[in-house]
């Protein structure tokens, strides 16, 4: 395999660290299994090998299995999603549905197709059916304009939907019989490297508020890998695990640096160290998404559930929850 390919590459140390302003950092929790709010956070992220090793029918392609440390782990997760939280909808934010413009909210009913991955077609052919919580993705628009973004309610009902927001729907939810509300990345986290997140705390706190306003009860769903350095040529058989490791040992130290913060429950220090981990490993978290979520949750003050991590096609991917315990709700 050549390990020369790295994708959205940032230079180690030209970003100074910052800290986008917020509310005060959060952990109120406490039991309320019928409030409306916010039931559970997921970083949850989106590899198609995931799907191809599951041999899924909504996928065409077909695979001998593999990546099963992640995949077991989704399935523990679809189990606490179905139920614990018992949501009426799930939220996801994924990096590849790219808007330059403003923050975009899918408000078409019932979006059908077939999602294709432009670098894995022969892996992630996906037919998709689903409903969409119409009147929460326009109240997250409205909201979001209140706290002074650029906000878009997608209503082209010919849209296709991304690779990324469909893996990490069907991840948790393979049934589909859960609405949801997909929300874009806008993009100049991509192009500058100094982008700040700020824009993403603001779209958590509007997320927050529009659920909590329509009186939802939500799982959200950060839709992103860790590390992002990843290999350009794969084996002739896809799902070939001796093949399958971390892209170098850089990444992974940095990773488990993270999944530390994450375990020991240090969010004030996690909130400063996601920064500094997109540069150390031009992680996915560049496109806000799990800002997004944590913002949304509050950066609550308690240990995230690590359900799983490994590497696919080199990338860190971790499966990890943030929830109140008894199926509560968050409290910000």
């Amino acid at each position: 395999m050549n390990s020369a390919s790295r994708v959205f590459h940032l230079d180690v140390g030209t970003r100074p660290s910052r800290q986008p302003a917020s509310p005060a950092l959060s952990g109120a929790t406490k039991r309320d299994t019928h409030s409306p709010g916010i039931v559970a956070g997921l970083l949850a992220p989106h590899p198609p090998h995931l799907i191809y090793a599951e041999n899924h029918p909504n996928n065409e392609p077909r695979s001998r299995g593999g990546w099963e440390q992640i995949r077991w782990g989704y399935e523990a997760v679809r189990k606490r999603v179905k139920e614990i939280h018992k949501p009426d909808v799930i939220l996801v934010h994924a990096p590849h549905w790219i808007t330059a413009v403003g923050h975009h909210v899918n408000c078409v009913e019932n979006p059908k197709g077939v999602s294709v991955d432009p670098i894995f077609p022969h892996l992630f052919r996906y037919h998709y059916d689903f409903k969409t919580d119409v009147e929460l993705a326009e109240a997250i628009v409205a909201e979001g304009k209140q706290q002074g973004l650029t906000m878009s309610a997608m209503k082209h009902p010919g849209m296709r939907v991304d690779y990324a927001t469909i893996a990490s729907l069907h991840l948790l939810n393979p049934d589909w019989d859960i609405p949801v509300v997909s929300i874009s990345a806008n993009n100049n986290p991509y192009y500058f490297a100094d982008a700040p997140l700020d824009e993403m705390e603001a779209l958590g706190i509007a997320t927050r508020r529009a659920i909590e306003s329509t009186g939802r009860r939500a799982v959200l769903a950060a839709s992103c890998s860790m590390s992002h350095l990843h290999w350009n040529v794969e084996p002739d058989l896809p799902e070939d695990m001796s093949f399958e490791h971390a892209f170098n040992d850089h990444q992974h130290r940095w990773d488990m640096k993270f999944l530390e913060l994450v375990r020991s429950g240090r969010s004030d220090e996690l909130r400063r160290f996601i920064p500094e981990h997109i540069e150390a490993t031009a992680a996915e978290t560049k496109a806000g998404s799990l800002t997004w979520m944590l913002s949304a949750i509050g950066w609550p003050r308690m240990a995230g559930t690590v359900h799983a991590y490994g590497t696919v096609i080199g990338t860190g991917n971790g499966l990890i929850e943030w929830a109140p315990e008894d199926g509560g709700v968050f409290h910000v």
